[in-house]
């Protein structure tokens, strides 16, 4: 079993920055895949980003390229989420997931991670 808990959420103005971290169990964290997603109410879940192979590999949405950086520290166990120029339409629910298994194709699909964090609220003003 994977604990997942997300934080760093919070409400900021349109153009400005939040870091959001997750903190993960689990003594194998360096050979899991992260993502993020990111859901509004009543919408699908979207992909964000991934990031696997201890951070060699990291792959984005389109929407999010050159705004938002994924990153990982294996001592602490973590991944981060570095999002700049945020935008009111990015007002969601973000999610940290792990595929603890390694079966991900895409990894942009939600049901191709294990697990998940609770969610943390990213609000952005206008």
């Amino acid at each position: 079993q994977v604990q997942l808990v997300e934080s760093g959420g919070g409400l900021v103005q349109a153009g400005g920055s939040l870091r959001l971290s997750c903190a993960a169990s689990g003594r194998t964290f360096s050979s899991y895949a992260m993502g993020w997603f990111r859901q509004a109410p009543g919408k699908e879940r979207d992909f964000i980003a991934v990031n696997r192979w201890s951070g060699v590999f990291t792959y984005y949405a389109d929407s999010v390229k050159g705004r938002i950086t994924i990153s990982r520290d294996n001592a602490k166990n973590t991944v981060y989420l570095q999002m700049n120029s945020l935008k009111p339409e990015e007002t969601d629910v973000y999610y940290c997931a792990a595929d603890v298994v390694g079966a991900s194709r895409s990894y942009r699909m939600p049901d191709e991670y294990d697990y998940w964090g609770q969610g943390t609220q990213v609000t952005v003003s206008s």
